[in-house]
């Protein structure tokens, strides 16, 4: 008897008739409004031999513009097209709907990781609540690298085993320090920027090149508790909730496209701390719940505001 090994035998294969497995996508559309839509996306899917798992629209009547997003699953061999339904495959032929009804559109493989890179500064709990949840696969992002000014959460990110990048701003330093940010961007084809916590301004310059792919966080106190100590400032005042706001940066500091806002109710019984610990609490969950719809393609921008498809 021979003592070498075998070579395992192969796999079998799929027995004649089995169904091929699924293969889902994410369309999202915008266009202005206009009947028909909705039946042209549809008979497009139909004709490809696709499934609409889940569909969400609105049409907002005063701007005269209409938001879709459809989530489809199709077989993975061929559509009633005789093509092989590749996301590019799907692109090209989706493209003459496209142009016919002047669409902005996206098509993308359902539950595509996003390659997110985040910043922080000294306060922990929001990067640390994002690090939680891509690891876990709670939310659809792969978190490529972690910049921080301070090296305070260091010996966390690397626990993750995540790249670590300090690096400080100054007055005098920021262009270099911003220029150092935009090649991590590019050099890790980054798709999208998480301030969370990061307490520095980013500048004019910079906040248009990353424009729609940061998401900032803040106290929603904001304007009325301004500068150090917010939660403090909110204490002395005897606040009856405490928020948080997550939205896109834009060059105006604070006052990009809301995304998301979590409120939650407090009284005369809680003291600073307790309003700085649920203030951290309202900040992961805006935060969290901004990343996660942002990359499932559920954010479609109508001006300075946001329609979310949930």
């Amino acid at each position: 008897m021979s003592t070498a090994l075998e070579e395992p035998a192969p796999a079998a294969a799929a027995t004649a008739g089995e169904p091929a497995a699924a293969v889902e996508h994410i369309l999202t559309v915008d266009c202005a409004e206009s009947p028909g839509i909705v039946h042209a996306v549809s008979a497009f899917l139909l004709e490809h031999g696709c499934d609409i798992v889940d569909i969400k629209q609105y049409g907002d009547k005063a701007q005269g513009h209409f938001f879709m997003r459809v989530h489809f699953a199709s077989d993975s061999s061929e559509g009633s097209l005789k093509e092989p339904l590749t996301t590019d495959n799907l692109r090209r032929q989706f493209e003459p709907v496209a142009e016919k009804w002047q669409m902005n559109w996206k098509l993308e493989p359902q539950g595509r990781k996003r390659r997110v890179l985040v910043m922080v500064s000294k306060m922990g709990h929001c990067l640390n609540d994002l690090l939680f949840r891509a690891r876990t696969g709670d939310i659809p992002v792969e978190i490529v690298a972690v910049v921080s000014n301070h090296r305070d959460q260091e010996g966390l990110v690397q626990w993750h085993g995540i790249p670590f990048f300090h690096v400080p701003v100054t007055a005098a330093t920021k262009p270099q320090a911003e220029a150092r940010l935009l090649e991590l961007v590019d050099g890790l084809d980054v798709e999208l920027v998480v301030l969370a916590r990061y307490m520095q301004v980013l500048s004019d310059e910079l906040s248009a090149r990353l424009a729609g792919k940061t998401i900032n966080i803040h106290h929603s106190f904001l304007p009325s508790f301004k500068g150090a100590r917010p939660y403090h400032q909110a204490y002395e005042r005897g606040v009856k909730t405490v928020g948080a706001t997550a939205h896109y940066v834009n060059a105006e500091l604070d006052e990009g496209p809301i995304i998301a806002q979590q409120v939650i109710e407090v009284d005369h019984t809680y003291t600073a701390d307790h309003l700085v610990a649920v203030g951290r609490d309202a900040e992961g969950a805006a935060l969290r719940n901004a990343v996660r719809w942002h990359c499932e393609g559920r954010i479609l921008l109508l001006g300075n505001r946001t329609v979310i498809l949930r």
